[in-house]
């Protein structure tokens, strides 16, 4: 019996740690603590991480699909395909009518990419660069930029500012920009899996082994505090209307505006629940084949150059349907960015006095695209991809009910050691008897053991100037 419990014990612990760690662990290792850029570049030589990509089904058949309908905005134009990896964008917009795709790479995959290129026929339009973006020139300034530039969360990885700097000094008037929208969403959620397997895994010792550990519950249940994880959820783990954090337009966002992202949240529960964290993912959309394209800016054009882009969802009532988020109104958009809005309200629909269910909410939520959206999403809501969502996990999680307030606050940076990691501050509140509060810090990326004591002794001292 003793044998036979702790053979369970220890499947169900593996089980659940290759289904929520083998994806991120793959980009999160590769990326050096130093913040060398090389060994950035270098990760992506690591054939592996090319497999995990091209296994998305649902990643790859998006942009495939998004490219195919631009035909006619291809044909005989010149693309840039930004990170081009193992080349099957740039292969796609060939096939698809370019006369000529520059496909700039900095890591050794290129080498490979020459041959895929070559194999399939499209050699004479398609060249491989192996270089840095930022320091590579090219013969001609281009009609079409394309990249799969999205990390986890959206901002891991830093490198949507490769995307400006390609949409600064080479694309062309009218030009596009695949994709050319991007959101990221933020919700509540409940996830009693993780505690039982995180958590009282360690009250299962005593079991197994005569061993009693129950004492390093809480301490467990910090450590997977302090990382965002990157794992799946489903509908039902969902406990509020999601809200949008912010949106980018990728035709005029700035790369100060990257510095970092922050907003303001309220969401009302569904029902009777333990609150764990907040789920975080993103959409990009796709322009359309009469989108108007880059309009490059002018002397008396006014940006944001704010550093910090706050977000309040709390004021206005009215909002964008889900196609003029999707669809048309994402070409035309003047502003570099979006934020601020209720989900609901982007759908056109009130808040409800008491929020519906799951279900409903998915309904309204992931409406699917019309034959003018090209979306490509990573919903809970929608097929998962290799994305899946970025959970922050809360050190205590929170009794709530129907309709309790739940107030958070969150905000994303780059890390100042590695600007390819995201810092991540959190701060909720939780309505009712006590008013519970909480205010986290996390990373997403990879820490050494140096760096982890300092990032604790610092928010040791905050927490004493607080208190």
């Amino acid at each position: 019996m003793f044998l036979e419990n702790l053979s369970v014990l220890i499947k169900r612990n593996l089980n659940l740690k290759s289904i929520m760690s083998r994806d991120f662990a793959v980009k999160r290792m590769r990326l050096c603590h130093k913040g060398d850029d090389n060994s950035y570049f270098d990760s992506y030589a690591d054939i592996a991480v090319h497999e995990e990509m091209l296994s998305d089904e649902v990643r790859t058949n998006a942009y495939k699909k998004a490219i195919f309908a631009l035909t006619d905005r291809l044909k005989n134009k010149v693309v840039l395909d930004v990170g081009a990896g193992t080349g099957i964008l740039s292969v796609f917009c060939a096939k698809a009518g370019a006369k000529k795709v520059y496909a700039v790479e900095a890591s050794n995959i290129a080498q490979q990419a020459q041959k895929i290129v070559k194999l399939n026929g499209v050699a004479d339009k398609v060249q491989i660069i192996q270089g840095i973006l930022e320091e590579i020139t090219l013969p001609e300034k281009v009609d079409i930029i394309v990249s799969e530039w999205m990390g986890y969360c959206l901002l891991y990885e830093s490198m949507l500012t490769s995307v400006i700097v390609a949409r600064n000094r080479w694309l062309k008037e009218g030009g596009l920009i695949l994709p050319s929208t991007a959101s990221i969403y933020l919700v509540p959620i409940c996830d009693d899996e993780i505690v039982c397997e995180k958590v009282n895994f360690w009250n299962d010792m005593l079991e197994c082994y005569g061993v009693d550990m129950s004492c390093l519950t809480d301490f467990a249940r910090k450590s997977f505090s302090k990382e965002v994880m990157v794992k799946s959820i489903s509908c039902e783990n969902i406990l509020s209307q999601p809200s949008l954090l912010v949106n980018f337009d990728l035709y005029t966002v700035q790369q100060e505006q990257l510095n970092s992202v922050a907003g303001d949240f309220a969401f009302k529960s569904f029902g009777m629940a333990d609150l764990q964290g907040f789920a975080l993912w993103f959409d990009v959309g796709f322009p359309l084949p009469n989108s108007s394209g880059y309009q490059k800016p002018n002397n008396s054009t006014t940006t944001r150059g704010d550093s910090t882009l706050q977000v309040n969802n709390q004021t206005g009532t009215n909002g964008s349907t889900h196609a003029e988020l999707h669809g048309q109104q994402q070409q035309e958009s003047s502003s570099p960015l979006t934020n601020g809005s209720r989900v609901e309200k982007l759908h056109g629909a009130a808040t409800p006095a008491v929020q519906p269910p799951p279900a409903a909410t998915a309904a309204r939520i992931s409406a699917p695209p019309t034959a003018a959206d090209f979306v490509l999403s990573t919903s809970p809501y929608k097929p998962e991809t290799h994305w899946k969502q970025s959970i922050l996990y809360l050190e205590r999680e929170q009794m709530v009910e129907q309709d309790t307030l739940i107030e958070a606050k969150i905000s994303l940076s780059p890390n100042s050691t590695n600007k390819r990691f995201l810092d991540i501050e959190l701060k909720c509140r939780v309505s009712g008897e006590g008013n519970r509060q909480s205010h986290q810090s996390f990373l997403m990326g990879y820490e050494t053991p140096a760096e982890r004591r300092n990032t604790e002794n610092t928010a040791a001292n905050n927490n004493e100037v607080r208190g």
